[in-house]
């Protein structure tokens, strides 16, 4: 996914697994490590993407963030269902609301300004001493969630209605109704047989 908004892509990272199942690209360290390294672009303030190797406590840690942040988009989405991955298990939303403000404070930030020869002026974050990556990765994350929650593609937010998905999706335009085309195939070959099947 080359989305910037880590957030999302973070939520995503619990997914249909294509046999009827939900995967988890986060299931073990490698998994981070290679997610965090595909998104050193929107990270680049916060660490050095490519040199990150994470552990169990770094996945433990985003592995909670991402638990409060697919909490929060189930809240997000109402009236509409959560995604079915996690509906029967979302943590309470002030827990949720609780450990992503927590996990924002992991690494304070401090604009930092950057303006090379011949080149125009860029604000980028500071990288404060005694933070470790996983404090300023964590922090990263959660403070892109709240930013995803107080703006306005939170008002677009969905949870993929396609049989066996479990991704959250932003609406980036009003005839869409599915995370991904395959999606919307899977939906329409459903509906297909459910008429079929109704039929004498």
């Amino acid at each position: 996914m080359s989305d910037d908004r880590l957030a999302l892509a973070l939520a995503v990272t619990v997914r249909h697994d294509g046999s009827g199942g939900v995967a988890d690209d986060l299931a073990a360290p490698d998994g981070l490590t290679a997610w965090v390294r595909e998104r050193a672009e929107p990270l680049r303030d916060a660490l050095d993407a490519q040199d990150f190797t994470a552990d169990e406590a770094a996945l433990d840690a985003v592995r909670a963030l991402r638990a409060a942040v697919r909490a929060l988009f189930a809240r997000a989405v109402r009236p509409g269902p959560p995604s079915s991955a996690d509906a029967h298990r979302l943590l309470p939303e002030d827990l949720a609301v609780e450990r992503l403000n927590a996990a924002a404070a992991r690494a304070p930030g401090a604009p930092r300004l950057e303006w090379p020869e011949g080149g125009a002026p860029q604000v980028r974050a500071a990288r404060p001493p005694g933070s470790t990556d996983t404090d300023r990765l964590v922090a990263a994350l959660a403070r892109d969630a709240i930013a995803f929650l107080a703006g306005p593609d939170r008002e677009r937010l969905r949870a993929c209605p396609a049989p066996r998905c479990v991704r959250y999706f932003v609406k980036d335009h009003p005839r869409q109704e599915w995370c991904k085309p395959s999606c919307g195939n899977r939906a329409r070959v459903a509906r297909h047989h459910r008429r079929h099947r109704a039929r004498p």
